[in-house]
């Protein structure tokens, strides 16, 4: 029989599966590093006012604190959901600084939604104040030099076969790098988040041009439909970053 998790455990468990130090906990939720370290090993607890100030900064249920794994849980079905992606079958949407092709569109309440983007803006002054949404992201850069700006980091610039995974809660922007026209790249956003498709829709702004596309449905015999996601859903986000 399995000890009992502590809140040390839990925590612990937390900060390694998102790969955080002490210090980026302690700035993520406000909460002293000496304290942290403290209740990591058992050595203190938290008062209800701090245990509530992690879950909100955390943005984590408070039960989810105190979980304990459940061996007799049924195992997750298996739903053998598959789609192959082509370009000309993607939702494209063009805006002044990408053209955005949403590959695998067919499958709705995805939580990992992969995009192929064509990037023509070459600063960020022409790309406007950085984004966030919720989840991760991956990319991958196929053709050019990327420039990305993020929140918390000095800007990289990333080459084709280069690739860069971050939070995607941190402000963040794509531009194509010096000398660069137009760059190319694959990514992958990930999120808990159902209706992770259509918030990222919401991120291309009013000036957004967005083309459905007509697919044919396996689950409907063959019946050709046109598939354009909801645009109306939480307003985007946008960090305005102070540039030198």
């Amino acid at each position: 029989m399995s000890a009992r998790p502590t809140l040390g455990s839990l925590l612990r468990g937390l900060r390694a599966r998102h790969s955080w130090t002490l210090k980026e906990m302690s700035e993520r939720t406000g909460i002293p590093v000496s304290t942290l370290s403290k209740v990591e090993h058992d050595r203190l607890t938290l008062t209800y006012d701090k245990l509530l100030q992690l879950s909100e900064k955390l943005n984590l249920r408070m039960s989810e604190l105190f979980a304990e794994p459940n061996a007799d849980a049924p195992e997750a079905p298996v739903t053998a959901r598959r789609s192959i992606g082509h370009k000309d079958q993607a939702i494209r949407v063009n805006t002044s600084n990408y053209d955005y092709f949403y590959l695998c569109p067919e499958l709705r309440r995805k939580r990992m939604v992969p995009v192929l983007v064509e990037i023509r803006a070459k600063s960020l002054g022409e790309f406007g104040d950085l984004v966030r949404h919720s989840g991760e992201e991956f990319v991958y850069v196929i053709e050019g030099r990327v420039a990305i700006h993020t929140e918390f980091y000095d800007p990289i610039v990333l080459s084709a076969g280069q690739s860069i995974y971050i939070d995607s809660n941190m402000g963040h922007a794509y531009v194509a790098a010096p000398g660069c026209d137009v760059a190319t790249i694959m990514g992958v956003c990930s999120s808990a988040d159902e209706g992770l498709m259509e918030s990222l829709l919401t991120l291309h702004g009013e000036e957004a041009t967005l083309t459905p596309v007509t697919i044919t449905d396996p689950t409907s015999g063959g019946t050709p439909r046109k598939l354009t996601p909801a645009r109306v859903v939480e307003p985007v986000k946008r960090v305005t970053r102070a540039r030198s």
